[in-house]
C-alpha cells in the first residue's frame, strides 16, 4: 500500500473545495494528555462516547449529488481517552437502500485504503455490485480523520512533491543527505502544523471512529467494504468488536504481522517482479508499440531513461519523477496502454508525455494524502533505525531496484516523526462471522501472504484468487467470477465453500484483464488518456478515486 508522489495532487483535488452544507466549525488543537490514544486499552477505545446525530444535507460534489447522496459531519473526540475534550469532525456521505425497509440490510461503510485516502465519494460503490447486490444497503462513504473534507485537514508542506527532484538511488553521499534532510524537514513541518493531532491518528483511532459512526447511524452491527489499508482497518475492527461485525469484504488484504516496515520490504520485492510483467506485456504487443519483442529490451528503455535523468536531470523533471510515473503500472493493469505510450515517446527522446502524466502535485494542502499516510504508518508502530533501513535498502536494491529506494525515502519521515509510536493490535478473527476476501496472486501493494494469513486468522472466511493477476484491489472491475460472488455474499451471506488447508484460496477466478493495445502514433498519453484508462473498468470515475486513494500508500 504506498503511493506515487504524483498522486498526492489527485488526493488534494478530491479534498479541496467548499465545506459541507451545515457543517459546524471544529477546533484543531487540544492539550496533550501524556498518554497517546494508541497506548490505551484498545478494545474499549471510544466505548464511553456517544456522538450527536449527523445533520444530513446537500453533498459538496456533483457526482454524489447526481447519485442521490446526502452528506453531513460526524463529531468525534480528538482523544477518545478524553471524550469530553476537543472534538474533530469527519465528512460522511450516504446513499440509502433501494429496497423496501423490510428488506434493507443496514449500513455498509466503505474505506478506499491508504491510509490517507479520501472515501467520501465511495457511497456510490453499491450501484456497481452486480445482480442488485448493493441495493439492500445504505452505502456510507467517509473521509477518515485528518483527510479530505474532514476537519482539521492534515497538511505539512504542499510543495513536498514538486517535480525536478534528484534520483532516489543514492549513488553518492550527497544524494543520501538530500533525502534524509528533506524527510526530516517534512516531519518537523508536520509537528509544527499538526502537533496534537498527530498523537491521535493511529489505526485504532479510526476504528474507534467507525464505532462512533455505527452509533450515529443507529446500527447494532455494521457491514464493511475495505480496499487495501481498509482491509487492515477491518481486521482490527473485527478483532476488537467481533459482535458488531455483519458482512465484511476485504479486497487487497494487508498482512497484519508486517505493519509497517516489513510490509514495505515485501512490497519492494513484488513491485520489481510486477514491473517486469508489464515490460513483458509491452513486448508481447510489439506490433502495436514497436519497442521490441523481448521484455528486457523494454526494461532497458525504462532504465536508460532513468539513468539519463540521473546524470542530466531536466529543470522540472528528474529521475525520481520518472520513477514515480511508472509505479502505478506495477499496481494495476488499467493504464498499461498509456504507460506503453509514455515509454514509446521516451524511446524517441520525448519526455513531454511523462511530464504531463506526473503533473504538478503542489499547492496548499496538496500533501494531505501523504501526511495522512505518514501520520498512521509512523505512529501505529515504531520504525527501525536508519542504520537498519539503509542496510536493508542497499541489499534489496541490488536485485530489486525498481521501488526500493523510492519506498525507503517515501517512508523516511518516520525516522524523526514528532509523535510517539504505539503497538499494533494482534489480529484474531476467531469470534468474527464469515468474511469474504479477494486477492490477485501477484498483488504487489498487499502481497499474497497477507491474504493467506488473514484467511488463517478468520477461520470462517473464504478467499477468492485472481489467478496470476497483478492488480491491487481490483474487485468490481467486471470479472463475473469474482463480482457475482460478492453480490451473492452481500445479498444472502453465502460464502464460497472453504477448502481444507491453510495455504490456499477457496475459489480461483480470472484476474482483471489487461487493456487493448492502441497504436502509438497520434494517441494521447497525458491527463485525458489517464482519465480514459481509469474509466475502462466497470467503476469508471469511481475507480480513479480508488486508485488515487490506494496510491497514497505502497
Amino acid at each position: 500500500m504506498r503511493t506515487t508522489l504524483r498522486l498526492i495532487a489527485a488526493a488534494a483535488a478530491i479534498s479541496t473545495g467548499i465545506g459541507l452544507v451545515g457543517a459546524p466549525s471544529a477546533t484543531a488543537r487540544t492539550t496533550p494528555t501524556g498518554q497517546p490514544a494508541g497506548q490505551a486499552d484498545k478494545s474499549s477505545l471510544g466505548a464511553g462516547y456517544t456522538p450527536p446525530p449527523i445533520a444530513w444535507g446537500e453533498c459538496p460534489t456533483a457526482s454524489l449529488k447526481q447519485a442521490g447522496a446526502v452528506c453531513g459531519m460526524l463529531t468525534v473526540p480528538l482523544d477518545y481517552n478524553r471524550p469530553k475534550g476537543t472534538k474533530i469532525q469527519l465528512a460522511v456521505s450516504k446513499i440509502a437502500h433501494k429496497t423496501s425497509d423490510a428488506d434493507a440490510q443496514g449500513a455498509m461503510l466503505v474505506n478506499p485504503g491508504g491510509p490517507g485516502g479520501s472515501g467520501l465519494g465511495l457511497a456510490r460503490l453499491g450501484q456497481f455490485v452486480p445482480k442488485h447486490g448493493g441495493d439492500p444497503y445504505d452505502w456510507i462513504g467517509f473521509d477518515p480523520r485528518g483527510v479530505g473534507r474532514s476537519t482539521p485537514q492534515l497538511s505539512c508542506d504542499g510543495d513536498y512533491a514538486a517535480p525536478g527532484r534528484p534520483a532516489y538511488v543514492p549513488e553518492g553521499s550527497a544524494t543520501e543527505r538530500f533525502w534524509l534532510s528533506k524527510a526530516q524537514a517534512y516531519a518537523a513541518d508536520c509537528g509544527k502544523a499538526n502537533a496534537e493531532f498527530l498523537e491521535h491518528n493511529r489505526t485504532t483511532d479510526t476504528v474507534a471512529d467507525m464505532e462512533s459512526l455505527r452509533k450515529a447511524l443507529g446500527e447494532r452491527r455494521i457491514n464493511f467494504y475495505g480496499f487495501s489499508y481498509g482491509t487492515y482497518l477491518g481486521q482490527v475492527y473485527a478483532t476488537l468488536h467481533p459482535e458488531r461485525v455483519r458482512r465484511f469484504v476485504f479486497d487487497g488484504v494487508v498482512d497484519h504481522r508486517n505493519v509497517w516496515y516489513e510490509a514495505n520490504l515485501n512490497q519492494e520485492r513484488q513491485f520489481d517482479s510486477n514491473i517486469d510483467i508489464f515490460f513483458d506485456w509491452v513486448a508481447d504487443n510489439d506490433d502495436t508499440y514497436g519497442l521490441g519483442t523481448d521484455g528486457q529490451k523494454v526494461r532497458k528503455i525504462y532504465y536508460d531513461t532513468l539513468q539519463q535523468l540521473t546524470d542530466d536531470p531536466e529543470e522540472n523533471f528528474g529521475a525520481a519523477d520518472w520513477n514515480d510515473v511508472f509505479v502505478s503500472a506495477a499496481y494495476y493493469v488499467y493504464d498499461w496502454d498509456s504507460y506503453a505510450h509514455i515509454l514509446a515517446a521516451a524511446a524517441n527522446g520525448d519526455l513531454a508525455p511523462a511530464k504531463e502524466w506526473y503533473g504538478d502535485p503542489t499547492g496548499p494542502g496538496a500533501d494531505n494524502g501523504f501526511a495522512g499516510y505518514l501520520s498512521v504508518q509512523c505512529t501505529d508502530v515504531q520504525w527501525p533505525s536508519w542504520r537498519k533501513q539503509r542496510r536493508d535498502a542497499y541489499k534489496l536494491a541490488a536485485t530489486k531496484p525498481f521501488l526500493t529506494w523510492n519506498n525507503t525515502w517515501y517512508n523516511a519521515p518516520c525516522l524523526t516523526w514528532p509523535a510517539p509510536a504505539s503497538t499494533p493490535v494482534k489480529v484474531n478473527g476467531r469470534k468474527a462471522p464469515g468474511i469474504l476476501m479477494i486477492q490477485e496472486t501477484n498483488d504487489a501493494a498487499t502481497p499474497w501472504s497477507g491474504a493467506i494469513e488473514a484467511r488463517k486468522r478468520f477461520p470462517r472466511s473464504a478467499l477468492i484468487e485472481g489467478v496470476g493477476g497483478t492488480t491491487h484491489s481490483g474487485s468490481l472491475s467486471g470479472v463475473a467470477c469474482t463480482d457475482d460472488r460478492i453480490a451473492d455474499y452481500l445479498l444472502t451471506g453465502e460464502l464460497p465453500q472453504r477448502k481444507p488447508g491453510n495455504n490456499r484460496s477457496d475459489v480461483k477466478c480470472d484476474p482483471v484483464p489487461t487493456p487493448e493495445p492502441t497504436p502509438v502514433e497520434g494517441a494521447g498519453v497525458g491527463a485525458d488518456a489517464q482519465k480514459a484508462a481509469g474509466a475502462a473498468s466497470r467503476l469508471g470515475s469511481l475507480r480513479t478515486q480508488l486508485v488515487d486513494a490506494q496510491l497514497v500508500s505502497r
